[in-house]
């Protein structure tokens, strides 16, 4: 790990501490070799202060016992038909779970207790079919788990819910884990899925809002459990969890990674704006100048004074990443000849070529077109091919810049390459 890489840790523990996150862990998961892996990275969150609540699926221990004793399954992950004997197999796999899950914790140094904390009642007849065992979250017992997470315990939760009258229901693990994120109010819920599931559909998105997941699910067809988890996280953020995550869990140290960096490795659905552009103020005048130092040492971008960007303000522009900057550009005008500048264009190496130039670029085109202004210019001693290659510019003259710019131009003795970019009208912006 090298300082850049904690400097980026460092910065998320303030925001995180004393908040809840719910991690969700597929049986195949919970069985899997990357296991005592994950629960030191859970011993890890516990040390920074973050409350966890674990939620243990168990189909693939139910699966492997009912093969082991010979037993026919009517249904195996709680959504469809659990009859009695299915119902007796699911109880006993997850059980045997989630003792194994408590005797884990314990081995990373951490207190765990399981309770009957979710009230269920019967999912009843759906279409046409009696589902017998098979249960559906009538609400959580949210005054037992503040009451364990205040004393530090970690409340392991199996796929089972149980009504006032002492019977027993199999629940769907990811429809649980919703339910208690929900019901706690917590910061994240985290999926942590079997081995591939981020790749399909050709892959997973990093990001995806709302809206994007909705139609997501519409356009492709996923596996069940890639549909469940997609489905109840969009439903989970509509109900005010801000964050839900999607990871393959087995890969070693993914739950780090997942929280402690802007892009993470996962994919993150989110109910608030997660990336956007927007203007800088005085306070951002020293992030501008950070993000740019080593470009301007590399003579691929002008030196500018905290007085040149103030006497600007305006122009400039920042691209964030979970409230971090990560990207600039300014959109200086020239109203006189129609005109706009586009300016201090930076990405951060950490998140070059994930199209986050384009995207900066795009957006000074629309705020330039919104403008009425009819070219956009370009000068660049490095990054010109990209220009061309990649943003539609093509090279000019130096006289065809504004007279104002053309005077700085020749001033600076920079020796820049000129490029233009025709503006069609346009009158809104793009989607950030």
């Amino acid at each position: 790990m090298n300082v850049a890489d904690l400097r980026e840790i460092l910065q998320y523990v303030p925001r995180f501490r004393e908040k809840i996150f719910v991690i969700s862990v597929d049986g195949e998961i919970a069985g899997g070799e990357n296991f005592p892996n994950i629960l030191l990275d859970l011993a890890v969150l516990r040390s920074l202060s973050i409350r966890v609540v674990l939620v243990h699926g168990a189909s693939y221990q139910i699966r492997q016992l009912a093969s082991q004793l010979g037993v026919e399954l009517s249904n195996s992950d709680g959504t469809g038909v659990t009859d009695e004997q299915t119902l007796r197999v699911s109880i006993d796999a997850s059980i045997r779970l989630t003792n194994q899950i408590m005797e884990g914790l314990s081995t990373v140094d951490l207190r765990a207790a399981y309770l009957n904390a979710i009230i269920a009642h019967p999912a009843g007849i759906l279409s046409g079919r009696d589902h017998f065992y098979t249960g559906r979250v009538e609400r959580v017992d949210t005054q037992a788990l503040n009451h364990l997470l205040a004393e530090g315990i970690v409340p392991v939760i199996p796929p089972l819910g149980f009504d006032g009258e002492g019977r027993t229901y199999r629940v769907n693990s990811d429809a649980v884990a919703a339910e208690v994120a929900e019901a706690l109010r917590s910061a994240k819920l985290i999926y942590l899925g079997p081995r591939g599931i981020l790749e399909e559909a050709g892959g997973l998105p990093r990001q995806l809002s709302i809206a994007e997941t909705e139609d997501f699910l519409r356009k492709n067809r996923l596996s069940p459990g890639l549909t469940s988890k997609l489905t109840f996280a969009a439903r989970t953020c509509r109900l005010g969890v801000p964050r839900v995550h999607i990871l393959d869990g087995s890969i070693n140290e993914a739950l780090l990674a997942e929280i402690f960096s802007h892009e993470g490795v996962g994919t993150m659905i989110y109910s608030n704006e997660y990336q956007q552009i927007r203007r800088i103020f005085k306070k951002d005048v020293r992030s501008i100048l950070q993000l740019i130092r080593q470009s301007v040492k590399n003579e691929e971008l002008i030196r500018r004074t905290r007085a040149e960007i103030l006497e600007r303000l305006e122009d400039y522009w920042l691209l964030e990443i979970d409230r971090t900057p990560v990207a600039c550009v300014a959109v200086h005008p020239y109203p006189e000849s129609q005109a706009a500048e586009l300016a201090c264009l930076y990405v951060s190496k950490s998140h070059e070529n994930q199209g986050y130039g384009r995207k900066l670029i795009a957006f000074a085109e629309a705020q330039a077109r919104q403008r009425g202004f009819r070219k956009l210019f370009a000068l660049s001693t490095q990054a010109f091919h990209y220009f061309e290659q990649k943003a539609g510019f093509h090279p000019c003259s130096p006289e065809e810049l504004p007279p104002a710019r053309l005077q700085k131009y020749l001033a600076s003795g920079r020796n820049s390459r000129v490029l233009v970019k025709e503006l069609a009208p346009e009158q809104t912006l793009p989607r950030l």
